[in-house]
């Protein structure tokens, strides 16, 4: 914000009557919507700090009071309470000014469970304290899905589920393949299996010298039994553990479990990226970044707001970032390296108590610790200058916004002659897609109208039901009369204040119209966007976007429609026979190639049953 800011609206504000203690504060805009929460060890000397020397604050901060019309606070027991609350309320509200984890779900992890004589290997998106051995994390679940098929190509372990294994009376497909022991139904000793397994978690731990010579000492001890298919068996099974094992760097020689992080910022933007080691091995990253709203101040030199802000908030960054992303289901590591040390004891506290054991945050040590971290900060710049401009602050002029929409969502119908209606809708936050936030809506009491008005106020009702965070834009793809419907529904459900819209309409071609329309509330004709302009392409890229997402999603419902109507319409497969079939086959194709053994493998089929549904699915037109 250039100049000194206003704190007009806060002027009531008497730091000295809060109290003493710790608890968490909310910094609320005129229209009530929190804008910045933050947690304190005295609540008052925390507030009296924004108010005193408001020239000293940094520019984000100085940009959030511009916007703030009301303090709110809450008193805590402790200042650990005050943290884990600041964290639950971020990830509630997800406030404007604070570090909020856009991909806030959890990571894909192996999971062996080692508690059964006969475990198996299948990946979970939870920890949970039942003795199991977890693996990971992948950031990619189709990556980790990759590698799972990889292992079970080289470790026959079993694949199904403890309820299908207890109640198995014969081996599944994959035992026929190759690809299972088959202890379900075979006899299978434990020792043999207990040896496989072991195997798997040297494989999984990266100890390949350990699992190069256990492997060894098998292929001669069966070349010596004169076994030479097994011992050939085990000479394959080493080389493909060797060549996967070759395409993971060793940065670390002592074998430990480590996150790394390292951050960068421009004073407009902020990233941290993570690097997790296993075992010594760099196994994967993620990259977080956020935009600093108003941040650019001209009020003073760049660097010497850059340098200010670095002080002032990294250890609340770093705080933050720890407890939102290390959640209570999520793998913790037994050490996580930072560029700086960390202040607040509380964050350890918190992390060691998810983890259920000892878990160490500490500043880098030794050269290959402070390379991870350099490393690190180099692909978060790297992805900060990977940022696209924002050109959110000339479109809120164009539109007659308050400010520079955070968060902006497109909506849009699309049907197929008035079936299978879906309203798509996508997200646009903090400069970048937000596609961990799209949703697709589908309404089958539509089936049949081809009422894109009632498709909107529907999909109003549910996307409030849905609750926040709320957009700052609400983008439509039609004119007035979708605006107008959209406005009825949102004052119908309840929501005081409208959201601030626009519609964008297509150019139509028959009518010799060049150029796209944009419309906005309260006004007859459309606004004069210039072709070609910023704020125009912006708008046009988040109706294709939109559109292409909810065509996506609808062809999606109609081709999973067709094939329920395909299967339900055979004799002899009823809604239940047709669930459990899909949940087993990826396709009809696939169903059709099983064969009766493989049918019969299915929970609640028997020999008969399994004969019967193989005969209708080959003899099915």
């Amino acid at each position: 914000m250039p100049g000194s800011t206003s704190l007009s609206n806060l002027l009531s504000f008497n730091a000295n009557e809060q109290s003493t203690g710790p608890g968490v504060y909310f910094f609320k805009d005129a229209r009530g919507r929190i804008l910045y929460v933050g947690k304190a060890r005295n609540l008052r000397i925390r507030l009296a700090s924004y108010f005193r020397k408001p020239q000293q604050l940094s520019s984000k901060t100085r940009a959030m009071l511009a916007r703030a019309a009301a303090v709110d606070t809450l008193c805590t027991t402790t200042e650990k309470e005050a943290l884990l609350l600041e964290s639950s309320l971020i990830k509630k509200h997800r406030p404007r000014y604070n570090i909020c984890l856009r991909d806030d779900k959890q990571y894909v992890l192996f999971k062996l469970d080692i508690q059964t004589d006969y475990p198996r290997l299948a990946l979970t998106r939870k920890v949970v304290r039942d003795g199991s051995l977890y693996f990971g994390p992948f950031t990619s679940a189709q990556a980790a899905r990759h590698t799972l098929k990889a292992v079970h190509r080289l470790f026959p372990l079993r694949r199904c589920k403890e309820t299908v294994f207890r109640n198995r009376i014969r081996p599944c497909m994959y035992h026929h393949i190759g690809l299972c022991l088959g202890p379900c139904a075979l006899n299978v000793s434990k020792a043999e299996y207990a040896d496989m397994v072991r195997r798997v978690r040297l494989f999984l731990t990266g100890r390949s010298k350990e699992l190069a010579a256990h492997l060894k000492a098998a292929m001669q001890e069966h070349a010596s039994r004169l076994e030479y298919e097994k011992a050939a068996q085990v000479r394959d099974l080493l080389h493909g553990v060797n060549q996967t094992l070759e395409q993971q760097a060793v940065v670390l020689r002592d074998g430990l479990d480590r996150d790394v992080l390292g951050l960068a910022g421009d004073g407009s933007a902020l990233a941290v990226h993570v690097l997790f080691v296993r075992q010594g091995r760099l196994l994967d990253g993620k990259q977080f970044s956020w935009t600093r709203p108003e941040s650019k101040d001209s009020g003073r030199d760049q660097g010497e707001a850059e340098q200010s802000e670095k002080g002032e908030d990294l250890q609340e960054i770093l705080d933050s970032f720890l407890i939102q992303f290390y959640g209570p289901q999520q793998f913790i590591p037994e050490r996580i390296v930072l560029p700086v040390a960390l202040d607040n004891p509380h964050v350890a506290e918190i992390l060691i108590e998810r983890r259920g054991g000892p878990v160490r945050l500490a500043a880098a040590r030794g050269t290959p610790e402070r390379g991870l971290v350099d490393m690190a900060a180099a692909n978060a710049a790297q992805a900060l200058r990977r940022s696209q401009p924002d050109h959110t602050a000339a479109l809120a002029k164009v539109l007659g916004l308050a400010g520079p929409p955070g968060r902006i969502e497109a909506a849009d119908v699309s049907h197929l002659g008035g079936q299978d209606t879906v309203v798509g809708m996508i997200v646009f936050e903090e400069g970048r897609f937000l596609k961990s936030a799209y949703r697709s809506y589908a309404f089958p009491e539509l089936e049949g109208s081809k009422d894109d008005y009632l498709a909107l106020v529907k999909w109003v009702v549910r996307r409030v039901a849905s609750g926040p965070p709320w957009p700052d834009l609400l983008l439509v793809d039609g004119g007035l009369g979708q605006l107008s419907a959209v406005g009825r529904a949102l004052r119908k459900a309840g929501v005081a204040e409208p959201w601030p819209m626009a519609g964008i309409v297509k150019a139509g071609r028959r009518a010799g119209e060049l150029e796209d329309r944009v419309f906005v509330p309260g006004r007859k004709n459309p606004l004069p966007l210039k072709p070609g302009s910023p704020e125009l392409l912006f708008l046009q890229r988040m109706r294709d976007a939109v559109h292409r997402f909810a065509v996506s999603r609808q062809r999606r419902s109609r081709k999973k429609t067709t094939l329920d109507s395909r299967l339900s319409n055979l004799k002899g497969i009823g809604p239940k026979t047709a669930a459990l079939l899909w949940a087993h086959f990826p396709d009809i194709e696939a169903m059709r190639r099983a064969t009766v053994a493989d049918l019969a493998t299915l929970p609640g089929l028997g020999e008969k049953r399994a004969a019967k549904l193989h005969h209708v699915l080959q003899n099915m037109p």
